[in-house]
């Protein structure tokens, strides 16, 4: 049986805020949540437009590049799991303070760099605080916010932050580059994290600590497994589905987690509790949201690439482009938070945004060509924003829903988890759909054409992606038969189960 600490948990918020308004104290960890998660998603994408200038500055080739990327994404998405369960374990305040002084003092260091093992080193420490941070930050605000409408309201904002933070990073990036220095893509994260950290000590309540034996066995198999998995992700973007580094990533990956799910199904206290994938609205939700990660993510690859190489355009323009992405998600999430996650299902509302987001991804692919202009790509943009905006309030209240206090931790990991590897898995894939599309000799002309059409068939496989999602929302979450009754989900996080 699990024990809990209950003497070092936080006092209740004894204020009185006008009815359906959030108290101070809760509105300031709220803020701090956000905060966070944007440090963290933006991290991922910030770097992208600053990678000429650090390759020059530090001499660094292109397989080395890579690795400023994928050293976070590695160690972010590999230890996601382990950094979940240690908030349960270590009390998630804690937790929270410890992977958020990692992050800001391993962004200082990535922007001191002066050659690239300093740099990677640094990116992989990132990775690493990110992990502890995220699902601590996730369990901390729903269990800070009353549920019902402040809950879903809460979860809209960081719906926000989560969907349109890859949009945000490669502007804030490209504004970083043009007007100071690559170094500050690193270095922004200094002021930022300390004022958080700040805000963190004061307001963040000390949180129980469950007394359970560590799954050690679990622990190790999880994230060799994890970290395996998205290893080979990367690897076959980079070299392809059928090298033999990529393939022999994938089967240790698979055997390690396959081990993994064996230890958890015999130790009596699992580092990720089965119980969790029993759930049909919660399991549906985790495939549904990595699907949509996947086609998205990618989407970002190509649409920078694009409009540095064939329209010529500079990174701080590049950056200002993406500015429609991120403001029809804020519109669409906040639509959705404030009106419409009362009234309707999860399998309506994200099956609304699934399919928005995939007719936004297969126009892009029908309007881009050699010489197609920003005007037509914008509609594209917009319809891009307002899917993910839309799908990301359900889906993610819906990976939380019906889980115990005990588990929280956990399942906010799991919700990151599928957050990182669709990432990988979109890059991977749409990366190889791209690469099909050879030119046919090194004239410009025929490496514009090239690119182009390796776009448009990454985008309508990213389109595709979107549609699967879309049609997995259909059918696992299709109502149960028998007379009124329905079995749906609320984003209050409760299930509502109608008369029979």
């Amino acid at each position: 049986m699990t024990h809990t600490d209950t003497t070092r948990s936080a006092s209740p918020d004894t204020s009185s805020p006008p009815a359906g308004r959030m108290s101070r104290r809760t509105g300031v960890i709220v803020a701090v949540v956000l905060i966070t998660q944007l440090m963290i998603v933006l991290d991922a994408a910030i770097v992208n437009i600053a990678l000429p200038d650090i390759q020059r500055e530090l001499s660094m080739n292109s397989a080395s590049l890579s690795w400023v990327v994928n050293a976070y994404t590695l160690a972010f998405g590999g230890l996601l799991l382990l950094g979940s369960r240690l908030g349960d374990i270590a009390g998630r305040r804690a937790t929270f303070l410890a992977g958020l002084a990692l992050f800001t003092g391993s962004s200082i260091l990535g922007g001191f760099a002066t050659n690239a093992a300093v740099l990677l080193s640094a990116r992989a420490v990132q990775g690493v605080g990110a992990a502890m941070l995220a699902p601590a930050a996730l369990t901390i605000l729903m269990s800070s916010v009353a549920p019902g409408r402040q809950q879903t309201r809460a979860i809209g904002w960081y719906t926000v932050v989560s969907a349109s933070g890859a949009a945000i990073g490669l502007i804030a990036g490209g504004l970083l580059t043009d007007l100071a220095s690559w170094r500050w893509v690193f270095f922004v994260n200094a002021p930022i994290g300390v004022a958080v950290f700040a805000a963190a000590l004061i307001v963040l309540p000390r949180t129980g600590r469950t007394r359970t034996p560590a799954d050690a066995l679990g622990a190790v198999l999880v994230t060799l497994g994890m970290s395996t998995v998205v290893y080979g992700f990367i690897r076959a973007a980079e070299d392809g589905w059928g090298d033999a580094g990529t393939l022999i990533a994938f089967v240790t990956g698979v055997v390690l987690l396959g081990a993994f799910l064996l230890n958890e199904s015999m130790v009596s206290h699992p580092i990720t509790p089965l119980r969790l994938f029993a759930h049909r609205e919660r399991s549906t939700a985790y495939v549904a949201r990595l699907l949509l990660v996947a086609g998205s993510m990618g989407a970002f690859f190509f649409m920078s690439q694009y409009l540095q190489l064939v329209l010529g355009w500079t990174p701080l323009q590049t950056g200002l482009a993406f500015l429609p992405i991120p403001l029809s998600v804020f519109s669409s999430s906040q639509i959705v938070s404030r009106w419409l996650a009362d009234r309707y299902s999860v399998r309506v509302i994200a099956g609304i945004g699934m399919a928005l987001s995939a007719i936004g991804l297969g126009s892009m692919a029908l309007v881009l060509g050699a010489h197609t202009s920003y005007a037509a790509m914008v509609l594209p943009m917009i319809l891009l924003g307002l899917g993910n905006g839309t799908a990301f309030v359900p889906l993610t209240a819906a990976g939380l829903t019906g889980v115990e206090p005990a588990d929280r931790g956990v399942a906010s990991g799991l919700v990151n988890v599928t957050q990182q590897l669709g990432g990988a898995l979109g890059l991977a894939v749409l990366v190889t759909v791209f690469a099909t599309a050879h030119p046919a000799s090194s004239a410009p002309a025929a490496v514009t054409d090239a690119f182009v059409t390796g776009a448009d068939r990454g985008f309508a496989v990213a389109g595709g992606l979107l549609a699967v999602g879309f049609g997995v929302l259909m059918v696992a979450l299709r109502p149960r038969r028998g007379g009124r009754g329905k079995h749906e989900l609320a984003l209050d996080d409760e299930l509502i189960l109608a008369e029979s």
